[in-house]
């Protein structure tokens, strides 16, 4: 399937389901000679995996990349990097009650509905277990990113209505030591105390609840992104609602810019020593769908995790009314996982539009 694949000149096509024999990812467009450096790429992977804390699911996975093809001697080689990541501990008698039921707010009845067949083991395809994929992927993303001065930083921002303060102008060397941490992931220790609490009181009520990532880029070059219909921030925000159990995003000023006039809302010009910069960012650091060299910012709202531990009516295959109650074992909430997939999915996008916008002039 075409969905399957992600970028145009950096892309990936990932693969696998969640209780199959593995997930993997095949990266192509990769420029050779670049260092792949495998610790780091499963350091990344291990801020996503599960079984980390008391309030993610406690799924036991090593998620130990394999690199199959594409370097050599510790670079890439200009080939299709292709990466495996074994599945170690499916439990699928956890999902035998479901065989011929549908889950409220899963993709069980929309897969089932177009393909006429569907894994009901965690959800096949659509579990989240395949971001793993798209995280190994980012970290090599990353690599390309670093080597052009370019750095991304996730944290949580929100968990339910508890809210982070504005983390903008902070080092990101300093906010990321602070968000590894806690085990929420959040670059303000105060508050990451409080979302840990609530986070733990809403898993022992057998409940889940939903949260916000905020994403920031420094040293984002001018000129990425495309002027018509691949627009930086369109293509960010396809990146992030493909993740799963994305329901919103925004960038810059978002939703609450319609509020303002455009005498508050326009980013004044000012003289930086022969790089524009703004008085403001409400911009978020893109105009007119192009980078323009300030920060970029931007929000990702996650909804609550769909499987909860309560009796929920609902139907089955053939249409008649049934009852379902969650088993096995999943996150009371999935944005301190999530926070690692929301940079990897920024890190493509713009390692992506990097190598288009290598052809958008002559030098």
């Amino acid at each position: 399937m075409a969905g399957n694949t992600f970028g145009q000149l950096f892309r990936i096509t990932t693969f696998g389901e969640s209780h199959g024999v593995a997930i993997g990812v095949i990266l192509d467009g990769c420029p050779a000679q670049l260092p792949i450096d495998l610790d780091f790429i499963q350091s990344e992977l291990d801020k996503r995996k599960p079984g980390q804390s008391k309030i993610t699911t406690q799924r036991k996975e090593s998620d130990t990349v394999q690199i199959l093809s594409g370097t050599f001697e510790g670079k890439s080689t200009g080939t299709p990097i292709a990466m495996l990541i074994p599945n170690e501990d499916q439990r699928s008698k956890d999902y035998s009650h479901n065989t011929d039921v549908y889950r409220p707010s899963h993709a069980d009845y929309t897969y089932d509905a177009k393909y006429g067949i569907r894994d009901h083991r965690g959800g096949g395809r659509s579990s989240a277990r395949e971001t793993a994929a798209r995280v190994a992927a980012g970290a090599i993303a990353k690599l390309l990113l670093k080597h052009h001065g370019i750095e991304v930083f996730a944290h949580v921002s929100s968990v339910g209505k508890i809210e982070a303060p504005n983390l903008e102008s902070k080092n990101i060397a300093d906010l990321l030591a602070i968000r590894e941490e806690n085990i929420v992931r959040c670059a303000d220790p105060a508050i990451a105390n409080q979302m840990i609490e609530f986070i733990d009181g809403v898993r022992k009520d057998g409940d889940t609840v939903g949260g916000k990532i905020n994403c920031i880029v420094k040293n984002c070059p001018v000129g990425l992104g495309e002027p018509v219909f691949d627009k930086l921030h369109a293509d960010l925000g396809k990146a992030m609602l493909s993740i799963n159990a994305v329901h919103g995003f925004e960038y810059g000023s978002g939703f609450s810019g319609s509020e303002m006039r455009g005498s508050e809302h326009n980013d004044i010009f000012l003289a930086n020593e022969g790089r524009p910069k703004t008085l403001t960012n409400f911009s978020g650091g893109i105009q007119g769908g192009i980078s323009n060299g300030m920060e970029i910012n931007f929000t990702v709202a996650f909804k609550p995790v769909a499987t909860i531990m309560h009796n929920q009516q609902t139907i089955n295959a053939a249409g008649e009314a049934a009852e379902i109650k969650g088993k096995g074992r999943h996150d009371p909430c999935v944005v301190p996982r999530a926070v690692i997939i929301v940079e990897a999915m920024a890190a493509l996008v713009l390692a992506d539009h990097l190598l288009r916008n290598r052809s958008s002039k002559l030098a």
